[in-house]
C-alpha cells in the first residue's frame, strides 16, 4: 500500500514515515515543498493519503476536498487538538479518519487500514447506490413507454410488456433503449 504523507512539520513527518516504513507492505511518498495535495495525489497515485496538521487549517480541507472531488482516496487526518466543529468540517470535506494524537504518533497502521477499509465499503455504498438509481430511472422509462402502448395501441399492462419485450429480442437491444425510442417517437408524433 502506498501511503502519501503530507506534513509541514519535518520532524513530526520524519516520525510517522520511519513507523511506516517498519512494515513492509508500506511505501511512503511524501508532499513535496509548495506542492498542492491534489497535485501528488495525481502525480504519485497513492493508495491511501495521510495529512498531518499541528493546528487544524480551513485552508488544508480546500486541497482535501479537491482529493475528494478529483481523485477519490481514503484521506487520514491527524491533528494534535481535538476541535468538535473542526472534525465536522473536515469529515464533510472527505476525511475518512480523523483523529486526534500528540507527540510521540501512535502506531498509524491499524488507523490507515480501518480508513482504507471504510473508504471502500463507503465507495462501495456510493456505487450500489448510482446503480439502484441508474434501475428506477429506467424502470420509469419503461412504465412510461408501457402507458403510451396501453393507451394508443389500448394494449393491457402485461401486453405492453410483452410487446417492449419482443421488440427488444427481435432487434437485439435492450427493452430500455427500445422504450425509449418508442417514447421519442410517440411523443414526437403527437407534438
Amino acid at each position: 500500500m502506498k501511503v502519501l504523507l503530507a506534513d509541514d512539520d519535518a520532524e513530526r513527518a520524519g516520525a510517522i514515515a520511519r513507523i511506516l516504513a517498519a512494515d513492509a507492505g508500506l511505501r511512503v511518498v511524501r508532499l513535496k515543498p509548495g506542492e498542492s495535495l491534489a497535485d501528488a495525489v495525481v502525480s504519485l497515485a497513492p493508495d491511501v493519503v495521510l495529512v498531518d496538521m499541528a493546528r487544524p487549517d480551513r485552508d488544508a480541507l480546500d486541497g482535501i476536498r479537491q482529493v475528494v472531488a478529483l481523485n477519490p482516496r481514503p484521506v487520514v487526518l491527524f491533528v494534535d487538538e481535538d476541535d468538535p466543529t473542526f472534525m465536522e468540517e473536515a469529515i464533510s470535506a472527505g476525511v475518512s479518519s480523523y483523529n486526534a494524537i500528540g507527540m510521540p504518533p501512535p502506531d498509524v497502521k491499524p488507523i490507515l487500514r480501518a480508513a482504507v477499509a471504510l473508504f471502500r465499503r463507503h465507495q462501495q455504498a456510493q456505487d450500489d447506490l448510482k446503480h439502484a438509481q441508474g434501475r428506477l430511472q429506467e424502470r420509469a422509462i419503461i412504465d412510461r413507454a408501457k402507458a403510451l402502448l396501453i393507451k394508443q395501441r389500448r394494449l393491457s399492462e402485461p401486453d405492453a410488456y410483452k410487446w417492449l419485450r419482443r421488440t427488444a429480442m427481435s432487434s437485439a437491444r435492450r427493452i430500455i433503449d427500445v422504450a425509449n425510442e418508442l417514447i421519442r417517437d410517440m411523443e414526437g408524433s403527437a407534438g
